[in-house]
C-alpha cells in the first residue's frame, strides 16, 4: 500500500460524524448561531440569492464491482461456516434498515480483516459499541465491524492491515443484546466519501462465497 493511500484514508477520517444507516452511529449536530438582533439582519430584498447546492451523487456498486469484491474477500471470522452468516440485510432494527449481516460466534472469537486496507477509525457508540471502520486498499469500500468485546493490543487508527489480521473479538457491546455476534457491513464509497459514508451493499451473498484463506 502506498503512503498516498494512507494519507487519503486518514484525511477522510478527520471528518467525525455518522456512518450511513448501516451502523446507526449518530453524528454530533452543529447548531447555527442566532442573529444578535432582528434589526441587525439585512433586509430580505438586499440579501443575495443563494444557488441551491448540487447534491453529490451517491456511490453506486455495479455488478462488476461486486463480482470483483467477492473474489478478494475473506470471512471476518476464521473457519466461519456458511450457516452462521445471518441473511439480515433487509431486516429492521429499531425502525431503521439493518443494512448489515449478523454473524453469531462465541464471545472472544477473533474478528479479522476481510480485505487489505487501513484503519480509518476506532469508534465507540451506543448502538455499535466498540467498532472498527476499515477502508479498503483501493479506497473503494468501507468495512464496518461492530459489537466488539475488545481490540487487540496495538491496533490504532492509520494502521495498515492485511486480510486475516485480527481487528477485535466478538462481543455484545452496544445494543447487541445478550447474544454475542459480529455486526458486519460493507459500503461503496468514492474519493469524497468520509469514513462513515457510503452506499450499503448486502454482505451476505459476498461472504457466502468468500474463501476461507482470503486472497
Amino acid at each position: 500500500m502506498t503512503a498516498a493511500l494512507v494519507v487519503v484514508g486518514l484525511a477522510t477520517a478527520l471528518q467525525h460524524g455518522r456512518i450511513a444507516s448501516a451502523s446507526g452511529v449518530t453524528s454530533p449536530a452543529v447548531a447555527s448561531p442566532r442573529a444578535a438582533a432582528a434589526s441587525s439582519a439585512p433586509a430580505a430584498s438586499a440579501r443575495p440569492r443563494r444557488t441551491p447546492a448540487t447534491p453529490r451523487p451517491t456511490p453506486v456498486a455495479s455488478a462488476a464491482d461486486l463480482e470483483a469484491l467477492a473474489l478478494r474477500l475473506r470471512p471476518p471470522i476464521t473457519g466461519l461456516a456458511p450457516g452462521a452468516i445471518g441473511d439480515t440485510f433487509a431486516e429492521t432494527r429499531g425502525g431503521h434498515p439493518h443494512e448489515a449481516t449478523d454473524i453469531v460466534a462465541p464471545r472472544g472469537t477473533p474478528v479479522v480483516a476481510v480485505d487489505d486496507g487501513v484503519i480509518a477509525r476506532l469508534f465507540t457508540s451506543v448502538p455499535g459499541g466498540l467498532t472498527v471502520y476499515e477502508l479498503s486498499a483501493d479506497g473503494a469500500w468501507t468495512y464496518y465491524y461492530a459489537h466488539l468485546d475488545r481490540y487487540p493490543e496495538g491496533l490504532h487508527e492509520g494502521a495498515l492491515v492485511r486480510a486475516g489480521d485480527v481487528l477485535g473479538y466478538v462481543g455484545t457491546t452496544g445494543n447487541a443484546g445478550t447474544t454475542a455476534h459480529l455486526h458486519f457491513a460493507i459500503m461503496k464509497r468514492d474519493t469524497e466519501s468520509s469514513w462513515w459514508e457510503g452506499t450499503a451493499v448486502d454482505p451476505y451473498p459476498l461472504l457466502r462465497g468468500a474463501r476461507a484463506g482470503g486472497h
